[in-house]
């Protein structure tokens, strides 16, 4: 699909305030379109800029829509990433405003996606429009990468549509994902990388029996709780440069036994580790599965199994890039911001495959939480902060 339908666009589009608003209003709970790319292309189409709509598929997923968009034919090209797609709202009686009403009060827009990440999106679409129309001959491209699966199963959304450009020909120089970054202020922290993903479920096997009578029958909790000691007895490792340790959470223990007086046949646990650049999921795993054959030794019998992951740690070397990034945030908000790697994962996983990427966004406090929000204040400091790095960014590129 290429172009946008129609959009009436009554608003000012370098406004990021009305922007958020008018992106939030629409229901683009994942997997569903909402409106929002129809919304975001005809913004990005009344500028000039090209636009295309790919839906990709997948075999028992549902089928997603995203938009592709870039103005100029020229390198280099400056890629800003972010997804349309929410979380749903949860109970809408508890919110104390319409998630999809995008009100405002005191400053503050509420909405489901005010912060993650549509206020982001809105933010940085409307620094590249202002910056275009002051610099209608500028060197280089803005390209735009959105997805409307970042919240949902990240099958048919980023990794495919990276492809698919790749495909056409498009060659990327760098990123900025908006995803929201700051813990509590905009000059907090820029994320230069992320942690990897791997979780693993674990089953122990017993023998069921009468609690009366223990010596036929043979308790799976108690190898459950020998492996688990195993497995956390000694740090995984101490932490890198830019990352802290790795970590692993466990997130379920289970035996379903609804009897007092009965012995199990087997116990399961599930656990996740979110793990630094010391690792890929392949050594991870093998290094698990070491520690729990040592605990084990003869006396448990059990299984592991992992879940297949495409979070790997990654790292955005700091550079020119990242300190030009750095640079606009402190120009903006008067202080440098630290360089992070923390947090979950994101869709920046597979932009780094293509291009390096940084992410920086606004205050994510209540992402994903009832009344969701962002100060209005912050959408403006991030479409200025946008701004300066576009303007930075391609004025060195005419003098390098």
């Amino acid at each position: 699909m290429s172009q946008t339908a129609p959009t009436i666009l009554d608003f000012d589009l370098t406004d990021p305030i009305a922007l958020t608003q008018a992106l939030v209003r629409c229901p683009s709970v994942t997997p569903a379109e909402g409106g929002a790319l129809a919304l975001l292309g005809a913004v990005l189409n009344a500028e000039g800029f090209s636009v295309e709509r790919p839906v990709f598929s997948e075999p028992g997923m549902p089928d997603i829509e995203n938009l592709y968009a870039r103005i100029g034919s020229e390198g280099p090209v400056f890629v800003i990433a972010g997804h349309t797609d929410v979380v749903p709202p949860g109970d809408l009686a508890a919110w104390t405003h319409d998630p999809f009403a995008a009100e405002i009060v005191d400053g503050t827009l509420y909405g489901r996606g005010a912060c993650d990440m549509k206020g982001g999106l809105a933010a940085m679409v409307s620094a590249a429009i202002r910056y275009r129309r002051a610099n209608p001959d500028a060197p280089g491209s803005i390209a735009f990468l959105v997805t409307g699966d970042e919240e949902g199963p990240a099958v048919n959304g980023t990794v495919k549509l990276l492809a698919w450009a790749d495909r056409r020909g498009e060659r990327f120089d760098h990123c900025l994902l908006g995803e929201p970054t700051n813990p509590a202020a905009m000059s907090d922290m820029i994320k230069i990388g992320r942690r990897g993903s791997l979780t693993g479920k674990l089953t122990v096997h017993g023998v069921q029996g009468h609690v009366g009578y223990p010596h036929l029958a043979q308790n799976p909790i108690r190898g459950m709780v020998r492996l688990l000691a195993g497995l956390e007895e000694s740090p995984l490792d101490a932490g890198t440069e830019h990352f802290d340790p790795s970590n692993l959470e466990l997130t379920t223990l289970d035996v379903g036994n609804p009897a007092t007086n009965v012995i199990p046949a087997q116990a399961k646990a599930v656990f996740n580790i979110r793990f630094n650049d010391l690792w890929t999921p392949e050594t991870l795993a093998a290094e698990i599965e070491r520690r729990l054959r040592e605990a084990a030794g003869n006396a448990v019998r059990y299984e592991i199994s992992f879940e297949p992951t495409n979070a790997v740690a990654f790292l955005t070397q700091p550079g020119r890039f990242v300190a030009m990034v750095a640079d606009a945030v402190e120009a903006e908000t008067g202080k440098r911001p630290a360089l992070s790697t923390t947090g979950g994962t994101s869709d920046a996983r597979f932009i780094k495959n293509y291009c390096p990427v940084v992410e920086y966004g606004v205050v994510g406090q209540t992402m994903h939480q009832i009344d969701e929000q962002v100060a209005t204040a912050d959408l403006v400091t991030l479409e200025r902060v946008t701004h300066r790095l576009l303007a930075t960014y391609f004025a060195a590129a005419q003098h390098a």
